[in-house]
């Protein structure tokens, strides 16, 4: 259950938890695998993506990758981490969309790492990018026929 199906739930400190988690789970992999060099820490970084939307132990049926995937640009790319995130929460806190603002974000990271980063990393950003776009279908289409769910992220 991703930090967004969290807060839904109504626990602002557990959907932060949830976020906290993924965020760490992604970095953690990616920081071990640095020790290696570069090459390893790119293969950390997209099996902790796989690994978390498809999980064997669901029946690789997991979650949508955003908050790892910021998690492993922190140590892979920290000026694309940065950049998508504020556009992230800028995006949220507009339109109150957190699949919107994660598709805008996805995109405009790929595009960023292609400007920012090595050609390696800029290429596995855009599959990540690939990918969550991919794993949001179902919101796509709801966003298109105006019955996507919108979030709150301010106080209460």
């Amino acid at each position: 259950m991703g930090a967004t199906n969290v807060l839904r739930t109504g626990s602002k400190t557990l959907a932060a938890l949830t976020l906290l988690l993924d965020l760490a789970k992604g970095a953690s992999a990616v920081l071990i695998a640095q020790g290696w060099g570069h090459t390893p820490a790119l293969v950390a970084a997209g099996s902790a993506i796989l690994g978390h939307m498809f999980p064997v132990w669901l029946g690789f049926r997991g979650g949508k990758g955003v908050a790892t995937a910021l998690g492993v640009l922190i140590p892979l790319a920290w000026p694309v981490a940065l950049g998508s995130a504020l556009l992230w929460l800028a995006t949220a806190l507009l339109f109150h969309y957190s699949s919107l603002a994660a598709l805008i974000a996805a995109v405009a990271g790929a595009a960023l790492a292609g400007i920012v980063a090595d050609k390696a990393t800029a290429l596995l950003i855009a599959g990540i990018a690939l990918l969550i776009i991919l794993r949001h279908h179902a919101n796509i289409r709801r966003l298109l026929a105006g019955t996507e769910s919108r979030i709150s992220l301010g106080k209460s």
